[in-house]
């Protein structure tokens, strides 16, 4: 089963993001899952997070109209393929988790060449990479939702929404940090590079 975001869409993302490749096409995905899940972007008050930092998260921004800016799509620094979305109005959420088998033969073919290496890959790996990258990306957007994504149902965990803090002055750089990102270090309330220069072992 194909994606069914239109074509001119889907260049509209790869335009987005720069250039496209599996990364990518795993978002576009799981964009299309919280669409299908959740409805009209319009009617719901979604949130997503991320539990990875790879290209799929320019899809998911493009697609959900979620965004770091807005507060309501949070990155969780987990290095897991998985991505949740909640409605704030209606309380309920899923998490995607990429199923190992969807990357199944392209993709294991792939990690073992993108292991090579740089002073041993020829020329004839590099051309394998690309085509291999592209074999992939169509293979991930061509499954069925249901065969790349193990979906589990979320009744707990939504993000809270964003909030404006005050800022408070580093009294050792004199800049200007959000109150939660303070450190007190000997009594001062410094920022976090301030911090860790000031906290690490001479």
């Amino acid at each position: 089963m194909a994606c069914y975001f239109s074509e001119q869409l889907i260049e509209d993302v790869i335009t987005f993001h720069g250039h496209s490749c599996p990364g990518l096409a795993i978002g576009i995905r799981a964009s299309e899952l919280a669409m299908k899940e959740f409805g009209d972007k319009e009617g719901v008050e979604m949130v997503a997070v991320s539990e990875t930092d790879m290209c799929g998260v320019d899809a998911i921004q493009f697609l959900t109209g979620c965004t770091y800016g807005k507060g309501n799509f949070l990155h969780r620094d987990y290095g897991k393929m998985a991505f949740s979305f909640f409605d704030r109005n209606s309380g309920h959420g899923i998490r995607a988790l990429l199923k190992p088998e969807a990357r199944a033969g392209a993709g294991e073919e792939l990690d073992a060449l993108m292991a090579i290496d740089e002073p041993s890959m020829t020329d004839a790996h590099s051309q394998r990479i690309v085509q291999l990258k592209l074999q992939l990306q169509q293979q991930i957007m061509n499954l069925a939702l249901d065969e790349l994504f193990e979906v589990t149902p979320l009744n707990s965990g939504m993000p809270r929404p964003a909030k404006i803090m005050k800022s408070i002055v580093c009294e050792h750089c004199g800049e200007s940090v959000m109150e939660s990102r303070i450190r007190c270090f000997s009594g001062k309330f410094v920022c976090i590079p301030c911090f860790t220069t000031m906290e690490q072992k001479r």
